[in-house]
C-alpha cells in the first residue's frame, strides 16, 4: 500500500500546533506560579516554549515516520490513536498543573505523560527507528519536567 507524504504531514503539523496552542493558552505563567519557590536549576521561562516548539516538531515528524511505516490499516490507526492519546495527556498535564494548581496530582498525570511516550518509542520503533529517536527528546525532556515538578512539590506542598 502506498502512502502519500503531504496529507499525513499536514495533519500531524496541525495536530501538533493545537496541541501546543492549547497547552499553551492553558499554561498560566502569573502570580500563582511565580509565587512558587522553584529549585535553583529550574530554566527560565523564555525557554519552555523554545523546547517544546522544538519537541512538538519532532513528534508531528516522528508521527509520519512511524504511520508511514506501518504495514496496514489497524497498525497506522493505532499509532494515531497513540499519538492522540500522549496529546490529550499532554495538555492534561497543564490543565491540572497550572489551572487547578496541583502540582501534586500533576506529577501523578506526568508519571502517565511520560509511560505514554515510552510507549510512543516502542509501538512506533517497531515501523520506524526514526520515529523512536525522534521521541528521545521528548522522554528527556518529560523525565526533567517530573524532576523539576517533584522538585516545586518537595518546595512548596501540600497544595489543595
Amino acid at each position: 500500500m502506498h502512502k502519500s507524504w503531504m496529507l499525513p504531514i499536514v495533519v500531524a503539523g496541525i495536530a501538533a500546533f493545537a496541541v501546543a496552542a492549547l497547552g499553551g493558552t492553558i499554561t498560566d505563567l502569573g502570580a500563582w506560579y511565580q509565587a512558587l519557590e522553584k529549585p535553583s536549576w529550574s530554566p527560565p521561562d523564555a525557554l519552555f516554549p523554545i523546547a517544546w516548539t522544538v519537541i512538538f516538531a519532532l513528534i508531528a515528524i516522528s508521527a509520519v515516520s512511524a504511520w508511514k511505516n506501518t504495514p496496514g490499516t489497524r497498525q497506522g490507526d493505532i499509532v494515531i490513536g497513540l499519538f492522540a492519546f500522549n496529546g490529550f495527556l499532554n495538555i492534561l498535564w497543564s490543565l491540572i498543573f497550572f489551572r487547578m494548581q496541583r502540582p501534586d496530582w500533576a506529577f501523578a498525570e506526568l508519571l502517565l505523560l511520560w509511560l505514554s511516550v515510552g510507549a510512543l518509542m516502542l509501538y512506533c520503533g517497531r515501523f520506524s527507528s526514526l520515529s523512536r529517536w525522534l521521541l528521545l527528546p521528548y522522554l528527556g525532556w518529560v523525565t526533567f519536567a517530573g524532576w523539576l515538578n517533584w522538585k516545586i512539590i518537595e518546595l512548596n506542598g501540600p497544595f489543595g
